[in-house]
C-alpha cells in the first residue's frame, strides 16, 4: 500500500521556500530608534500573504514560490561560467538521496530525459527561492561573478537597482528576467549562502486542493536587508524572532501554517545567529528529511502525524483521505508515548509534542503546549 503514487485528483507542484535569518545588532544612541535585540540573537524574515490569495490568504510565510522552467534553465550555465560548473557549481559533495514516503510522479519544469544541460535540483531549487525573494520582497541574495570562497560567515543581501520595480514586474511577467538582471548586475544567484534544511508535501484537506512539494533553505544574514513588500503577493512584512513569532501567533496578532510554526519552533533552539550557521555548516552533507503530513480528524480537533510518530503510517490511502476518530485530542494524547505531532484546537493553538530522536544530525522542536490561560 505504500508504493509509488499514481497521478490522481491533486496536482502536486515543485516549490521552493528561504528561511532568511538576519543578526540584529545593538542600538547605537546617536543612529534612530530600533527594536532591541531579541535573545535569540537573530529575526526571521516573515511575509504577509494578501488576503487574495488562493493558497494560504492571510498567513505570515517565508519569502517562495514554485518551481519555474527557467529556474532550471541551461542558459544559467554560461552565467556561472567559468568558476563555477556542471554538476555541483561549487556546492560541495552531494548529499545522499534519501528514499521517503511518498514517491511522487516527477514533474520537473523545463527538464525532459536524458537533458543534461538543464540545472541540478540542488541548483534548481535555490535560484528558485533566491528569485522569489526578489520577486515577493525585493531582497537580492546576489553575489559579484567571479570564484570567491564558500562563505565561512553569514553574508549580506546585495543593495537594490535603482529600477527595483521595474526588474521586479518583468520578472513576475517572466522568470526568465531574473537571469538577465543578474547578467546585467554581473552577479549570481548566492546559491552558496542558501543551506538545506527541510521539505514538506501539503497534506490533504479537500478534494482538488493545492498540493506542493517544498524544499525549505535556511539563509544566515549579517543584518536584515531592506524588504518592499510587492503589494501584490505579499502586503505586509515584519522581522521576527522565534521566540517573537510565537507570541505574536498566540495573541492572534499573525496566522501561521502547521510547516511554519513548527520550523519557528525549531529555530528557537538556537541561541545566535553564529550558532545557527555554524549548525547549518556542520551538517551541509547530511541532507534533509521530506515530511508528508498525515491528518488527523479528531473530535474536537486536528493532529497532523510526522514520520516516526506511533500512529504515523506511510499508506497511501492516505494521500487523498483523512483519518478520523470519535475520540478528543487529549484521549488521543493518553494512549501513546512515541511522539512526533502537531495538535491542533483552532487556528492559534497549536501544540507540539515530540519525543522522538532528530535525524541526520538535525533538530526537532522541544514539546511546546499553550497555556489555556493564554487563550
Amino acid at each position: 500500500m505504500s508504493g509509488p503514487l499514481r497521478p490522481g485528483p491533486s496536482s502536486w507542484r515543485r516549490a521552493a521556500t528561504v528561511v532568511l535569518a538576519a543578526g540584529w545588532l545593538l542600538p547605537v544612541a546617536a543612529a534612530p530608534p530600533r527594536p532591541p535585540p531579541p535573545a535569540e540573537g537573530f529575526r526571521l524574515l516573515l511575509l504577509l500573504r494578501s488576503a487574495r490569495q488562493g493558497f494560504l490568504p492571510g498567513a505570515h510565510v517565508f519569502p517562495g514560490g514554485v518551481l519555474d522552467a527557467a529556474d532550471r534553465s541551461a542558459d544559467w550555465l554560461s552565467l556561472f561560467a567559468p568558476h563555477h560548473r556542471p554538476p555541483r557549481f561549487g556546492l560541495g559533495p552531494a548529499p545522499p538521496r534519501r528514499a521517503t514516503f511518498p514517491v511522487l510522479p516527477d514533474a520537473r519544469p523545463g527538464a525532459n530525459d536524458g537533458d543534461e544541460a538543464a540545472l541540478p535540483d540542488d541548483v534548481a531549487f535555490r535560484i528558485c527561492a533566491i528569485r522569489e525573494a526578489f520577486e515577493e520582497a525585493g531582497v537580492l541574495l546576489l553575489r559579484p561573478r567571479g570564484p570567491g570562497p564558500v562563505a565561512s560567515e553569514p553574508g549580506r543581501a546585495l543593495a537594490p537597482p535603482p529600477a527595483l520595480a521595474d526588474w521586479r514586474a518583468r520578472v513576475r511577467r517572466d522568470p526568465q528576467h531574473f537571469l538577465r538582471l543578474c547578467a546585467h548586475l554581473d552577479c549570481t544567484p548566492d546559491i552558496w549562502a542558501l543551506h538545506d534544511w527541510s521539505a514538506w508535501l501539503t497534506p490533504f484537506t479537500q478534494r482538488r486542493g493545492r498540493r506542493f512539494e517544498t524544499t525549505f533553505f535556511l539563509c544566515c544574514l549579517c543584518e536584515p536587508p531592506p524588504v518592499f513588500p510587492d503589494l501584490v503577493e505579499v502586503v505586509d512584512c515584519q522581522w521576527s524572532s522565534p521566540s517573537e513569532a510565537t507570541e505574536s501567533f498566540i495573541s492572534k496578532e499573525i496566522w501561521l501554517a502547521p510547516p511554519q510554526f513548527y520550523e519557528i519552533r525549531r529555530l528557537e533552539q538556537f541561541a545566535s545567529l553564529s550558532d545557527l550557521h555554524q549548525f547549518c555548516l556542520d551538517r551541509e552533507l547530511e541532507g534533509v528529511e521530506r515530511w508528508l503530513p498525515i491528518t488527523l480528524l479528531t473530535a474536537d480537533g486536528t493532529i497532523q502525524l510526522l514520520p516516526g510518530d506511533e500512529m504515523y503510517l506511510e499508506d497511501s490511502n492516505y494521500l487523498e483521505n483523512l483519518m478520523s476518530t470519535e475520540k478528543k485530542n487529549e484521549e488521543i494524547m493518553k494512549e501513546g508515548t512515541k511522539f512526533h505531532r502537531i495538535v491542533m484546537y483552532n487556528r492559534h493553538d497549536y501544540n507540539i509534542h515530540v519525543t522522538v530522536q532528530s535525524k541526520y544530525k538535525h533538530v526537532y522542536p522541544k514539546n511546546y503546549v499553550v497555556s489555556k490561560s493564554r487563550l
